[in-house]
């Protein structure tokens, strides 16, 4: 039973993390997996700020110990070469007590001695320690690095995807749109082509109409000529079966006269 609980229990925080990964803004978690990289390169060097500063106190314990060294070393040597002096003398109370000073300082040298012992193994673990901790805060600050340029990067796509995103639901929205309210363009086309096509077939039919009219007042015309030559005609028949010069303007008789000799020399 309490296995199939944890089953359900995980079952659901990966859907509820599916879920939540689903809705949430990518600007947001990337801000937020750069605020967690800072966070970590910053305790990673105070870390390593800790384990430099260790090394670096103890290095400054050792010198302060070997200045101290040197100097009860010093005072040792004082206090025998005048616990020899007051021996030579027969002072001896004062040859005891500077015998038991030159112990004493001694015993200093020797706790001396093991205390800087102690500190240059501290040290030596200490320089390692912090050479390791140096290097792994230049390999994260690189790494770090590399995250700022992937973040612009990431933004930079992020920024193209989301205009991408409108574009494709304007088009969308145009396409949706197309042909309920608003006209399609192949439709504004059509039927702007129509009326084209409309007004030639109109302006070519006028033109007909015009040369039609045109052919029918050359027709009349041409029957009004034809009438006006035949009546000519009727009437120079007539003039001729009654010895008459038919009508016509001087000229034309003038003419008439000179293309017909016997007439003019009957004429008195």
């Amino acid at each position: 039973m309490l296995t199939i609980l944890r089953r359900v229990w995980k079952y659901a925080k990966a859907s509820l993390n599916s879920k939540f990964n689903e809705k949430a803004d990518p600007k947001v978690q990337l801000e937020q997996a750069i605020i967690e990289a800072q966070d970590q390169h910053r305790r990673l060097t105070e870390q390593a700020a800790t384990i430099i500063a260790n090394h670096k106190q103890a290095e400054i314990k050792l010198n302060r110990a070997m200045e101290e060294l040197e100097r009860v070393t010093a005072s040792a040597r004082q206090a025998v070469i005048m616990a020899d002096a007051a021996n030579q003398k027969g002072e001896t109370d004062k040859t005891i007590e500077l015998t038991r000073a030159a112990e004493t300082f001694a015993n200093r040298i020797v706790a001396k001695e093991q205390e800087i012992d102690s500190l240059k193994s501290l040290i030596l673990q200490s320089a390692e320690a912090a050479s390791k901790a140096r290097a792994a805060v230049s390999t994260n600050s690189v790494l770090l690095q590399g995250k700022l340029t992937e973040r612009q990067k990431l933004l930079s796509q992020l920024d193209q995807a989301k205009m991408q995103e409108q574009m494709n639901a304007a088009m969308e929205s145009l396409a949706e749109s197309t042909g309920q309210d608003v006209p399609s363009l192949e439709e504004v086309r059509a039927k702007i082509e129509t009326r084209y096509a409309r007004a030639l077939g109109i302006s070519e039919l006028k033109a007909l109409h015009y040369d039609s009219g045109l052919m029918e007042l050359g027709q009349t015309q041409l029957h009004l000529e034809a009438q006006a030559k035949l009546d000519q005609i009727r009437r120079q028949i007539g003039s001729e079966t009654s010895g008459e010069l038919p009508p016509g303007t001087p000229l034309e008789l003038e003419d008439q006269a000179k293309s017909d000799p016997t007439d003019s020399q009957s004429s008195p």
